[in-house]
């Protein structure tokens, strides 16, 4: 059984007036929340439960629905060497892209060199307000990242919430019951449907989104305020051009290749990519991005692979972020680093980045780690970019999204399980915006 026929965020769509359009909410509740953070900060601080109610609906229903996907997936393909495959296909493509973001972004500090300027002395920098992060964050050995993978108990893994601890249960009851063939079957069907209920508490969770969206950037204004961007106007500028680039040029470049275009998957995905705008959590999309991709026409296994995975291992929007900002911190010192420090700094921020797990603040953290592990730049620089930390993590989390999405869709053409007719209908539908 498809776990996502049906679903309520998979039937198909009738015509509606654009007033009642999911993104239209989404983008009018993130401007009144911009407009209220920016007039009326103190209020607009208030509002901080709104946008935090609705990512923990969503990391709610996370955990069940990747395992669901994921099993029933597994179950249903049946081969373990296939799922082998997949998830080898796919850890190479992570590590290829991702090393390719690391160095855009490491090129991109080096083309627009943001702290250029600031001529700062590293013992008048008061870095008292980042006791919290050096205390989150430290040195992870790949050793420590491999045994964090596995959970202390199965339940210990869904209570935490940890995506790729989860992943990991999935895929062990996932063959475990592939091999019990057809008498399996009532199991695989009655997973199958516990998916299509969760998935219908997605769809009824995602009619908040506006609500959640305007909290979470109420917040966010009322809180930094215009303001605090000024100073720093030229790091978020080259930050985001950057990402933008790396958007059109890499992965719009692999989708000319696999046959799509990436604008009009940008559109596809748009209420998902708005969502993530208001709340700065690229997580808050994971439940419609699994629906939306294998209505695209990607096959369900390799859906319920490659995007749970690519949320810990395909994080291109944090990469680029890691190494501008680091950059960013060692022009502002006027320390020069050399090209054997920069590519020990690439070999660095490649193994911090695996602990991103999307969520604002998260990337801050990994820049804590990637600096403690990388001491020739002073952690104390990171209060430059404190107050802004939170702006830049709403870019690199969109980033990821369509990072994944790419992914999924080119191991799913790698597999010869991507339906382009599906892709093909499902794009003429999205005009390039």
């Amino acid at each position: 059984m498809n776990a996502t026929t049906s679903s309520p965020e998979t039937t198909p769509r009738q015509r509606v007036p654009f007033y009642r359009q999911l993104y239209v909410h989404v983008l009018a509740a993130i401007l009144i929340g911009v407009l209220l953070g920016h007039f009326a900060p103190t209020l607009a601080v208030q509002m901080k439960p709104l946008g935090d109610a609705f990512i923990k609906l969503v990391k709610m229903v996370i955990g069940p629905i990747i395992f669901c996907t994921v099993v029933t997936g597994i179950a249903g393909m049946g081969d373990m060497k296939k799922v082998g495959r997949v998830g080898g296909k796919a850890l190479l493509y992570f590590e290829v892209v991702s090393t390719l973001s690391l160095v855009i972004g490491l090129l991109a500090g080096h083309l627009l060199r943001p702290g250029a300027g600031f001529n700062l002395d590293p013992s008048k920098i008061d870095a008292s307000a980042l006791s919290g992060y050096a205390t989150q964050a430290h040195e992870q050995s790949t050793v420590e990242f491999l045994m964090h993978i596995i959970p202390n108990t199965v339940v210990d893994a869904f209570v935490t919430g940890n995506v790729l601890q989860i992943l990991l249960i999935s895929v062990l009851f996932g063959a475990s019951l592939a091999a019990f063939g057809e008498r399996g079957k009532p199991l695989v069907e009655f997973i199958g449907g516990i998916a299509n209920v969760f998935f219908g508490i997605v769809h009824i969770i995602m009619k908040t989104a506006a609500i959640g969206a305007f909290g979470a950037i109420a917040y966010t204004i009322g809180t930094y305020g215009v303001g605090s961007v000024l100073p720093l106007l030229k790091l978020i500028g080259a930050f985001y051009l950057t990402l933008f680039v790396f958007v059109v040029v890499v992965l719009g470049g692999i989708g000319r290749v696999m046959g799509f275009n990436i604008f009009r998957f940008m559109s596809y995905i748009r209420e998902e990519l708005l969502i993530v705008l208001g709340t700065s959590s690229s997580e808050a999309a994971l439940p419609g991005m699994l629906a939306k991709l294998e209505r695209l026409g990607c096959s369900k296994p390799v859906v319920g692979l490659v995007v749970p995975a690519g949320y810990s291992f395909n994080l291109d929007g944090t990469n680029i972020y890691l190494t501008m900002a680091v950059l960013f911190i060692a022009q502002a010192f006027n320390i020069q680093l050399t090209f054997t420090q920069e590519m020990t700094l690439i070999i660095v921020a490649m193994l911090t980045s695996k602990g991103a797990s999307g969520v604002a603040g998260a990337a801050f953290i990994m820049l804590t780690s990637t600096l403690l592990v990388f001491p020739v730049i002073p952690v104390s620089g990171m209060v430059l970019i404190l107050g802004i930390h939170r702006f830049m993590g709403t870019g690199l989390a969109i980033v990821n999204t369509i990072g994944n999405g790419v992914a999924t869709l080119v191991v799913s053409a790698w597999e010869r399980e991507l339906d382009r007719d599906k892709l093909d209908a499902a794009m003429k539908n999205h005009i390039v915006v």
